[in-house]
């Protein structure tokens, strides 16, 4: 499998790539919308973004973990936001995470989830050799 990236120009700034073009035979990991309302050890996190954020990224590394996979291979990302205010520290925490080869990835606004203490949910695709 190769994995090829479209880097865009601005798009490096706000830490996604426009595409993600994989070639080969693969496996395709569908990953469900992740939270990190609760921290591993059952600390509530609501009303703290950063944290949310961080534990929702080792939620989705578990799952991937789980079947064969690491964050690495994420090839596309949608990242539901209850403020657009927390985009900008999004994007600093996946640059960090993700360092150079970003997923393809939208944000989006939404006006509430599910429990009312949840501030971001990811969904994905991954796809390994």
């Amino acid at each position: 499998m190769e994995k090829t990236y479209v880097r865009g120009t601005w798009q490096k700034q706000r830490a996604f790539s426009p595409a993600v073009i994989i070639s080969g035979p693969a496996k395709t990991i569908y990953v469900a919308g992740h939270t990190g309302q609760k921290a591993d050890d059952g600390q509530i996190l609501a009303g703290d973004f950063e944290a949310q954020c961080r534990q929702t990224f080792r939620n989705i590394e578990k799952t991937l973990a789980e079947a064969g996979a690491t964050l690495a291979d994420l090839v596309t990302m949608t990242v539901f936001l209850i403020d657009t205010r927390h985009t900008t520290r999004m994007t600093e925490i996946r640059t960090e995470i993700f360092r150079k080869d970003f997923p393809a990835s939208a944000a989006i606004t939404v006006a509430g989830f599910a429990d009312p203490s949840i501030m971001i949910e990811i969904q994905g695709i991954a796809v390994i050799a």
